[in-house]
């Protein structure tokens, strides 16, 4: 089959030779093969359970595509939430005539994923569109995970914790941008779009109070999300952020701010001061975490504040909306 047809997403002979030859070829485990309308998984008492869907343009870039970037995803949302990903369901809604090369290539990169984060895909459903419905590939990643902290708290900040950024920021959206080949820029960029679940599983144990990973709406809306959520406010300093030059020439060619712009493997995690020390350290070990930085602290007054790199202060504000134009 060079191509998906609408066949394909019918339930017979070829719905099922996709499924055999592309699916079940790269999602090797005993339960997706009993090929059941549901999976029978046994989860811990305390069980981590999220959702994503993606659709991004192109479906290939630098540094990764549309099916290692929706399990990265999921399997950092529950990362950060503090618990182990275990299970994940695969969802794709497919364009009739996409290229089945193209489709294995994309399965292959979310079984090498799923793999990095040691989780199983082991429930999915193909739907095939008709053509000219859909401009692309979208897929949707469930998952299932055991409970080991619990991170998404905002009651848990207190005035006085440090904050860490676990990676130079901007550089999915950049490289993105880039990769469209629209806007007259040319580039090598590549995107931070990684599996983060063992680098924060090794935070465990320390006075960690919080994760997010700051992917639409960038830093500047994870900030101001806990900021407001928590009641406090949260000093960075722009010249502790880790930002790459070519980044910051592009954003500043177009006048996009770094902080707004989006990120798949930059998480911010809030400690305990006495901690932060420690949870740096470890975050660098990880090859995800290389560039990571202590870059502000929690205050006990409302609002995000920048120190800027002359000395000044600025607010820095929830994004109004994703940057134009749109990267996914």
């Amino acid at each position: 089959m060079a191509e998906i047809t609408l066949s394909a997403g019918g339930g017979g002979k070829a719905m099922a030779r996709l499924i055999n030859g592309v699916f079940l070829k790269y999602f090797k485990n005993s339960e997706l093969r009993e090929m059941r309308d549901a999976a029978y998984i046994l989860t811990p008492e305390k069980t981590a359970f999220s959702t994503d869907s993606f659709i991004i343009k192109p479906e290939f870039f630098p540094g990764g595509n549309i099916g290692k970037l929706s399990v990265a995803g999921t399997t950092n949302d529950l990362a950060c939430s503090g618990a182990v990903p275990l299970y994940l369901s695969c969802g794709m809604v497919i364009p009739e005539g996409y290229d089945t090369e193209k489709l294995e290539k994309i399965v292959s990169s979310m079984a090498e994923a799923a793999g990095e984060a040691e989780a199983e895909i082991v429930t999915g459903d193909t739907k095939v569109a008709p053509r000219g419905d859909l401009q692309g590939l979208i897929i949707n990643v469930s998952g299932i995970g055991r409970t080991e902290a619990e991170w998404n708290n905002y009651s848990a900040v207190k005035a006085g914790d440090c904050v860490i950024i676990s990676s130079d920021i901007a550089r999915h959206g950049v490289s993105v941008l880039l990769a469209r080949e629209e806007l007259g820029f040319s580039g090598g960029i590549e995107s931070d779009c990684n599996v983060l679940c063992k680098m924060l599983q090794t935070l465990y144990g320390l006075r960690v109070h919080f994760v997010r990973d700051a992917t639409r709406g960038g830093v500047a809306a994870v900030l101001n999300e806990i900021s407001e959520r928590s009641g406090l406010g949260i000093t960075v300093r722009e010249n502790d952020i880790p930002l790459r030059d070519d980044v910051a020439h592009f954003c500043d060619a177009l006048g996009f701010d770094p902080l707004a712009v989006a990120n798949e493997g930059a998480v911010i995690i809030i400690t305990e001061k006495d901690d932060a020390e420690a949870a740096l350290e470890r975050v660098r070990k990880h090859p995800a975490g290389r560039n990571a930085a202590i870059c502000g602290y929690v205050r006990q007054d409302a609002g995000v504040i920048m120190e800027t790199s002359v000395g000044g202060r600025r607010y820095i504000e929830m994004p109004l909306g994703e940057i134009l134009p749109r990267i996914c």
